[in-house]
C-alpha cells in the first residue's frame, strides 16, 4: 500500500523513477504481445524503443532492449522496503524484477534485489552496498522521503543513476501506477458496495496510509475526491478519520479507538488489505455480520481476497506488478546504457510535492476486483492460484463466485 533526484554525472543523464502500495492496464490485465509493438536495433546510434503499453505478462517485450543492455555496464540493484506493510515485496515484486532483468537480457549477476525489513538505516546501507559492489543503477523504493533522499544523494556523489520505484521521491522519473486512480477506484468500489449491501446510512471511518508516505496522499486524494460529496450531501456520514499508517497492528489500534468512541460507525474506507485484515478480524470477533459493514483495500493479498470472498470487504484494487516491474527495468536499461528514456515509455506526469513540479512518469493501470471477475484478473494472471484461494472454508466461496481450483 505507499511515494518518494538522481543525476548520473558520469553518463550525463538523469533518471529516477517508482512504481505502493496494496491494477491492470486497463479491463484486462494480461496484454498480448500485438499490442507491444516496439522497434530494435544493435546499431548503438539509432534509439530502441519501448512503450508504456508494450508490457505483457509473458515479459516478452523486455527481448527489444537486448541490444541496448548489451551496450550498458554494472550492475542494476533494487531495494525494497519491508515484509509486513503488504505481501506483494516478497511474493511478486522480487521475482518479477529479476525476471524482467533477465528478459532484458541482464546477466544473473547483474541484477540484485535486497528488502530493508522495514529499517530506514537498513534501506541506506544496502544502498551504499550496492554501489560498492558496482551497481550504476538504483531502483528504490524507500518507506520515507527521507530516506529516499538520503540514498540519492549517496548515488549522486558517485555518479549512479537512481530510479525511484513504487513511491516518488524527487526523482525526474516515476514508475508506478496510477496511484490517484487506485483511490478513486477505493472510493467508488465503496460507493458501489454501500449500494449493493443496502446500507441506508453508512456512518463512516475514514483510514489513510503512512503520512511519510507520499503514495497514501495520493490514495486518499482519490477516494477523498469521490466520497466528499456524499459527506457534504449528508448521505453519507463522516464519523472520523485516522492518523494514518501502513502498520497492520497500528491500524487495528487506530480503528478500535474510532469504534470504540463512536458506536455508530457501520463501514470504513481503508486503503489496505493488509492493515484491513484486523480490522475485519476484530468485526468478525464483535459479531458483525458479512455484508453489513463494507470495508475497502488493495493490493489483492490472498488474505484481502479472501475477505472480498466471504463478504467482509466489498474488494480489492489489483495491481499486476509484473508491468510495473517491467517498466522500470526498462528505464534501467536506458539508464545503464546511458541513454535517454523514449517518450512513449513515459505516459504520465505526476506532481512531486516537495517542488511542485511535474516529473515524467510511466504510470499503469490498477483495476477494482470482486468475487465478478476475479477469474478474469488475479486468477487469469495467476497473481492467486485458485486452489490457493479456494481453500477450506472459501470454496463455497469460490464456487459461488464460479471460481474453480
Amino acid at each position: 500500500m505507499n511515494t518518494r533526484v538522481l543525476r548520473v554525472c558520469a553518463l550525463g543523464l538523469v533518471v529516477s523513477a517508482v512504481a505502493a502500495g496494496c491494477g491492470s492496464s486497463s479491463s484486462s490485465t494480461t496484454k498480448t504481445s500485438a499490442s507491444a509493438t516496439t522497434s530494435t536495433t544493435t546499431s548503438s546510434s539509432t534509439p530502441i524503443s519501448i512503450s508504456a503499453t508494450a508490457f505483457t505478462s509473458d515479459f516478452s517485450a523486455m527481448n527489444a532492449l537486448k541490444p541496448l543492455t548489451a551496450q550498458g555496464k554494472g550492475k542494476v540493484a533494487a531495494i525494497l522496503p519491508d515484509t509486513t506493510s503488504s505481501t506483494r515485496y516478497v511474493e511478486f515484486d522480487a521475482p518479477y524484477l529479476k525476471q524482467a532483468a533477465a528478459a532484458a537480457g541482464l546477466p544473473s549477476g547483474d541484477m540484485t534485489v535486497e528488502n530493508a525489513l522495514g529499517s530506514d538505516s537498513t534501506f541506506v546501507t544496502d544502498a551504499e552496498s550496492a554501489i560498492t559492489n558496482g551497481a550504476t543503477v538504483l531502483l528504490i523504493d524507500p518507506e520515507d522521503a527521507g530516506t529516499g533522499t538520503t540514498v540519492a544523494n549517496y548515488a549522486k556523489q558517485h555518479g549512479v543513476a537512481v530510479i525511484d520505484y513504487d513511491r516518488l521521491t524527487a526523482g525526474p522519473y516515476y514508475v508506478s501506477f496510477n496511484n490517484v486512480r487506485v483511490g478513486q477506484l477505493i472510493g467508488s468500489g465503496f460507493v458501489s458496495c454501500v449500494n449493493a449491501w443496502h446500507v441506508s446510512k453508512p456512518n463512516v471511518v475514514v483510514m489513510h496510509g503512512s503520512v511519510t508516505d507520499n503514495n497514501a496522499t495520493l490514495f486518499a486524494e482519490g477516494y477523498n475526491g469521490v466520497l466528499q460529496p456524499y459527506f457534504t450531501s449528508g448521505k453519507y456520514v463522516l464519523v472520523t478519520r485516522t492518523a494514518g499508517t501502513w502498520m497492520p497492528p497500528d491500524a487495528l489500534t487506530e480503528f478500535e479507538g474510532a469504534y470504540t468512541a463512536h458506536h455508530n460507525i457501520n463501514s470504513a474506507v481503508i486503503p489496505n488489505d493488509e492493515t484491513g485484515a484486523p480490522i475485519i478480524s476484530y468485526l468478525e470477533s464483535h459479531g458483525v455480520k458479512p455484508k453489513t459493514f463494507p470495508t475497502t483495500g488493495q493490493d489483492a493479498t490472498l488474505t484481502g481476497l479472501q475477505n472480498v470472498l466471504s463478504g467482509y470487504q466489498c474488494g480489492t484494487v489489483y495491481k499486476p506488478i509484473y508491468l510495473e516491474a517491467q517498466a522500470a527495468l526498462a528505464l534501467a536499461v536506458y539508464a545503464r546504457a546511458g541513454k535517454t528514456p523514449p517518450a512513449a515509455l513515459l505516459n504520465g506526469s505526476t506532481v512531486n510535492p516537495a517542488t511542485h513540479a511535474g516529473v515524467p512518469s510511466v504510470l499503469e493501470s490498477p483495476e477494482w476486483v470482486t468475487p465478478a471477475n476475479m477469474n478474469d484478473t488475479i486468477i487469469k494472471d495467476h497473481f492467486v492460484p485458485a486452489g490457493q484461494l479456494c481453500a477450506g472454508k472459501y470454496a463455497a466461496d469460490c464456487k459461488a463466485a464460479g471460481i474453480t481450483s
